[in-house]
């Protein structure tokens, strides 16, 4: 039975094995089970922090109200101490009795000592014989016209406001406003107690989520991010407005994160206006507690792989070591080993491998035999190709120049008899000799200058003033190897063609320098110079069939052995404008022959 299920399963095509198994044992399982617990505890986790941040909300509701209580029973208190009417409302005659009446007047300092909460008060009063101590302070016209001070004015409702003004010694923290009356003298003060900033952010520290307490004017009164303080809620860096946000909870994005926003108000007691409390948490900070929720999900989709891993692995394991054989012949077959025969049987793609695997090999051997055939015969040919390819274009260097050089200097020495005639004779003589050496298959550089500067002088002999050369070489690529005979041929084209062309002479300059790793070698003159349409004719001589003219075939000759020696990168380059001259150029690099 094991046997019959064994073959079964090498007849499937492994594409089918595998799409079947990770469907029916691992896709479906995981998708189910995995999108069900993970979705669900997910789903429980961001309702209990919704719920929380509801539950912190409230709490922050109580404590808030709790804190305010405190400044409200103060002013109470406030309303009917006499003794603050009198210091408030009596008519100073010298600032010693201002002081004196300052200095027995304890009514404000033992609320501090009796309630950290309270972080100042402050009592405004019109009376221009007061001094502002920061306690007992005259209304002045910045006073009167404050916001707060109109709306306590007016009525008799308490208010809460956070107090921006621009004092010297600003108070800038939320205040309790409310007016006194002095119905004795028909007057009224308005009392400011301001709550403590640090007790009031230390309420806020401790909760989980951003969470801030702004007044009905929109200005942040206390927040978990002390920053926040004194800023309106339109500015937070929300991307939305807080202030107009509803009573509730809200799913909104905060700068391109899906969060939850709770808002809440409190309206302390006997106050005219109200608090706004929000509290603000991004989904992504509630991701770390749904994944501790989703433990449970991941054991229950760990336990379904489990199952399928062992289901996966026998079906894998049939296959590897089908596999593994095929391997084991590739393996060999890599390593020379030609005589490899692969006997992997059934007729799934293993099967199917396996025998196109022999196919390939017979192939291979057949293939083998025949490149080995053909490359010796290749090999044989092209070194004899080669070897008279070279010897034919050596051999075509005419030395026509040198018998009109000859006649020039038997000539001379019959009219003359100078001895510069001796410094010629000697320079051809060199010339000869490097000449000799043409079967060589490289040179140094410097020696090809110096076969070139004594061709030069034997032509400045016999042109005299109607030929100059200049030759300027880079001493870092004198010792480069080059083909002999690879610069002489330009040279020697830019003189006749030059001095041919030109009543007045011509003038010839050899320039070799190095740029990028490579020697570049130019030829000029400044000569006739060619047509384009006889450039086109010199240009496609280089490399079309074989022509007569010695011009043509001494340029053929060196961008043949330029291209056959370096490449068709480093071939002759030739520019040329008629009436400015010519020039001739080719590159070599350095690092193909250097000693």
């Amino acid at each position: 039975m094991i046997t019959k299920w064994i073959r079964l399963t090498n007849n499937l095509k492994l594409k089918h094995k595998l799409i079947a198994s990770y469907i029916l044992i691992v896709m479906i399982p995981v998708l189910i089970v995995g999108g069900v617990v993970v979705g669900y505890f997910r789903a429980q986790a961001m309702d209990r922090a919704i719920e929380q941040a509801t539950n912190n909300v409230e709490k922050i509701k109580t404590q808030m109200g709790d804190m305010l209580q405190i400044p409200l029973d103060i002013s109470d208190t406030l309303l009917l101490d006499e003794s603050l009417e009198i210091i408030a409302t009596t008519r100073y005659e010298s600032v010693l009795e201002l002081t004196s009446a300052y200095r027995s007047y304890e009514g404000f300092q033992q609320y501090f000592k009796l309630y950290r909460e309270i972080g100042g008060m402050r009592f405004y009063y019109e009376n221009p014989t007061l001094i502002n101590n920061l306690e007992l302070i005259p209304v002045d016209e910045r006073v009167a016209d404050s916001y707060w001070y109109k709306q306590a004015k007016t009525s008799k409702s308490v208010r809460w406001y956070y107090i921006d003004d621009n004092e010297d010694i600003p108070v800038n923290k939320l205040s309790l406003i409310r007016q006194v009356p002095f119905p004795d003298r028909q007057t009224s003060g308005v009392l400011m107690i301001s709550l403590d900033q640090l007790e009031l952010n230390q309420m806020l520290s401790q909760e989980p989520f951003e969470t801030l307490i702004a007044d009905e004017r929109g200005y942040v009164v206390a927040a978990k991010n002390p920053a926040f303080v004194g800023r309106t809620l339109d500015k937070l860096d929300y991307d939305v407005d807080l202030s107009q946000a509803m009573k509730g909870s809200h799913k909104l994005d905060i700068n391109g994160e899906q969060s939850y926003m709770i808002v809440d108000e409190l309206t302390p007691e006997l106050s005219a206006n109200k608090l706004r409390i929000v509290s603000v948490f991004s989904t992504k900070a509630i991701v770390q507690d749904a994944n501790r929720v989703s433990v449970i999900g991941l054991l229950l989709i760990l336990l379904v792989l489990l199952i399928a891993l062992f289901f996966v692995y026998t079906v894998s394991l049939l296959t590897t070591n089908r596999l593994l054989g095929l391997s084991r012949h590739l393996n060999r077959l890599a390593l020379g080993d030609l005589n490899v025969v692969s006997r992997i049987d059934g007729n799934d793609e293993i099967g199917q491998l396996s025998r196109q695997f022999n196919y390939m090999v017979e192939s291979i051997r057949t293939l083998v035999r025949q490149v080995v055939e053909k490359t010796e015969q290749n090999n044989a040919l092209e070194l004899a190709q080669r070897e008279i390819k070279l010897k034919m274009m050596a051999s075509q260097i005419n030395p026509h120049f040198l018998f009109n050089a000859l006649e020039s200097i038997r000539m001379d020495a019959l009219m003359k008899g100078e001895k510069e005639i001796a410094n010629v004779v000697r320079l051809l003589a060199k010339l000869m000799r490097k000449n000799l050496e043409v079967g060589r298959d490289h040179i140094q550089l410097n020696e090809e200058v110096e076969m070139v500067k004594s061709y030069l002088e034997i032509q400045k002999f016999r042109y005299e003033e109607r030929l100059h050369y200049e030759l300027t070489v880079d001493p870092e690529a004198s010792r480069v190897q080059v083909p002999p005979l690879i610069i002489q041929p330009l040279v020697e084209n830019a003189v006749v063609h030059g001095v041919e062309g030109k009543e007045d002479g011509v003038k010839v300059e050899l320039i070799i320098h190095v740029r990028d790793h490579e020697v570049h070698v130019t030829v000029k003159d400044n000569g006739l110079g060619m047509t384009q349409e006889r450039l086109d004719q010199v240009v496609a001589s280089l490399t079309g069939p074989e022509e007569t003219g010695r011009s043509r075939i001494g340029l053929r000759n060196v961008h043949q052995r330029l291209v056959m020696t370096y490449g068709e990168q480093h071939g002759l380059r030739i520019t040329s404008l008629y009436g400015e001259g010519t020039a001739f150029s080719f590159s070599v690099p350095m690092n193909h022959f250097y000693v």
